[in-house]
């Protein structure tokens, strides 16, 4: 009797053991079909398109680990299915790239763009340098819209910097950084703790694309170091908050930022670049282009859109209280200006989509948008183009008919153009990316 002891303790152990892998698999089976279900709903909605840089799995490398689908802070972007990892909420995904390190097989590669769908990029060095000796990219114009990855850039495209010979001449600049948002800002900072003689232009405001945000937008950030001032601890905060954060930044380590100076041509020189702005000319030994992609606005092409209540981006729903509001285009941009519209600015909204369905906007807002629909808060045209825009109303066709909608007001929100007239007069190479690294 005292001998089986030993054995029943054996057994129950295995018992145990034998019941959570039970429990385990038919947790795994439940959330492979939700997997399931999420990347159906995706491929349904046409949302299969990445806006970025995102993941590509190799399925014949992939171990059914799911560390990739738990690493991401984003949530539940890469699922299960049959065992291996895939992408399934492509929309959402921002990038992060800790998916790729936390794959213990190098099954995951980060591109940029589709079969589908190319990205154009500037072709640069590990150090950010591009074709053109002394001019480095960094942040949303290289590829990098995620705010900690584009601050890691600024950071090292000056330390590259700061390994190239600095300038001698009387009244040159070692390095004009073009942008003032996360980028710009962090490479500004970097290179005022290295002693640089540095410049920071930016054509709009501090905060450079992030200032164009819609009113309250959330911005997904994480943890980064800034130099000069240290950890950024930010995980999740709207664009106010990551404004009046910057503001603070500014006020804390003295660095300057030189906002409404539009920079009109980048010309090389054998002893670096001169870079005439509209507030005069400017001399430099090294360039960083730390500007967003959208250059300019894109436009419709159509008669009209030049008159004074036709604009690019929403900057306070509040100035459109009560007023027949047309917004055009079908992503994040343009239906989170509707949103906002709707919900702040007490408008009277249209929302003007040429497409079939919503292809590129994130789940989050397309499903806010359908409740918002349903509620009767605005309204949604879809295949519908924009013909001309009047003093107080605006020309549309849908399949098999012309309306004239009174319109009070009309927000473009149809994507920006990367300065590629720009980057092409310098001399910077561009590659098209169509899912590849």
């Amino acid at each position: 009797m005292i001998e089986e002891l030993p054995k029943i303790g054996y057994l129950a152990y295995a018992m145990a053991l034998v019941g959570l892998w039970i429990a385990f698999a038919a947790f795994q089976r439940v959330r492979e079909r939700g997997d399931g279900r999420r990347k159906v709903s995706a491929l349904v909605s046409g949302a299969i398109e990445p806006p970025s840089l995102h993941p590509v799995i190799d399925p014949a490398l992939c171990v059914g680990c799911s560390a990739c689908t738990h690493a991401c802070p984003e949530g539940r972007i890469i699922g299960m299915i049959a065992g291996k990892a895939e992408l399934i909420d492509p929309q959402s995904c921002i990038g992060h790239g800790a998916c790729k390190t936390a794959c213990p097989v190098g099954a995951i590669e980060l591109v940029f763009g589709s079969a589908r769908r190319g990205v154009d990029i500037p072709v640069v060095t590990p150090q950010f340098e591009s074709t053109v000796p002394g001019l480095f990219i960094a942040g949303e114009l290289g590829g990098m819209g995620l705010i900690a990855n584009a601050i890691e850039q600024g950071r090292q495209a000056i330390d590259a910097i700061a390994k190239r010979d600095r300038s001698g001449e009387k009244g040159h600049y070692d390095v004009v950084i073009v942008g003032g948002g996360p980028a710009g800002i962090a490479a500004s900072l970097a290179a005022k703790e290295k002693k640089l003689n540095y410049l920071t232009l930016e054509q709009d405001t501090l905060g450079g694309t992030v200032a164009r945000y819609p009113r309250n937008k959330l911005v997904m950030t994480r943890p980064a170091v800034l130099p000069l001032f240290g950890k950024v601890k930010l995980r999740s905060v709207r664009k106010e908050q990551l404004l009046k954060f910057w503001a603070s930044v500014v006020a804390k380590t003295g660095v300057q930022i030189n906002g409404g100076v539009r920079v009109e041509r980048i010309t090389p020189r054998s002893w670096g670049f001169d870079v005439e702005t509209s507030s005069g000319l400017a001399r430099a030994r090294s360039v960083l282009l730390a500007t967003g992609r959208r250059g300019s606005p894109r436009r419709l092409g159509v008669p009209g859109e030049n008159l004074p209540h036709v604009v690019y981006s929403l900057d306070d729903p509040l100035q459109y209280r009560g007023r027949r509001v047309l917004v055009v285009g079908g992503g994040d941009s343009a239906i989170e200006a509707a949103l906002e519209l709707a919900r702040h600015g007490n408008a009277d909204v249209t929302l003007s989509y040429r497409g079939q369905k919503f292809e590129r906007g994130k789940p989050t807002n397309r499903r806010r948008l359908d409740e918002a629909v349903a509620a009767g808060r605005l309204r949604v045209l879809m295949r519908s183009h924009v013909r001309a825009i009047g003093p107080a109303s605006v020309t549309m066709d849908q399949p098999g008919f012309r309306q004239t909608p009174a319109i009070d007001a009309v927000i473009i929100c149809v994507g920006g153009l990367l300065p590629t007239s720009l980057l092409a007069d310098i001399g910077v190479r561009v590659e098209t990316k169509y899912g590849t690294a």
